[in-house]
């Protein structure tokens, strides 16, 4: 789908600004040159990517085979609730849910 450029000047309105050092621009601009896209779209695209990964990292849990096994087993199986669990639900069902 392809924007205006007045549409595409509206979607970016906010405007960031860093320096880097001389081989980094150069290494950037080879880099934009090479795929043939304007630097501002390349380094846009690579930010964009980065930070998706990096969230992705913080917000994903992985787990060992083993971890996953024991998991889903008290998924399946769920242990009987002790003393102490039965308080403290009747308690939060007294507190919160009225």
């Amino acid at each position: 789908m392809a924007m205006t450029a007045k549409t595409d000047r509206r979607l970016r309105e906010e405007r960031r600004g860093f320096r880097v050092d001389g081989p980094t621009k150069a290494l950037i601009e080879r880099a934009a040159q090479l795929e043939r896209r304007k630097l501002t779209d390349f380094c846009m695209t690579a930010l964009t990517d980065a930070a998706r990964r990096t969230i992705a990292e913080h917000e994903t849990l992985v787990l060992s085979d083993r971890d996953r096994a024991v998991f889903f087993d008290v998924l399946v199986n769920p242990p009987v609730p002790s003393e102490r669990l039965q308080r403290a639900f009747a308690e939060h069902k007294r507190r919160v849910v009225r």
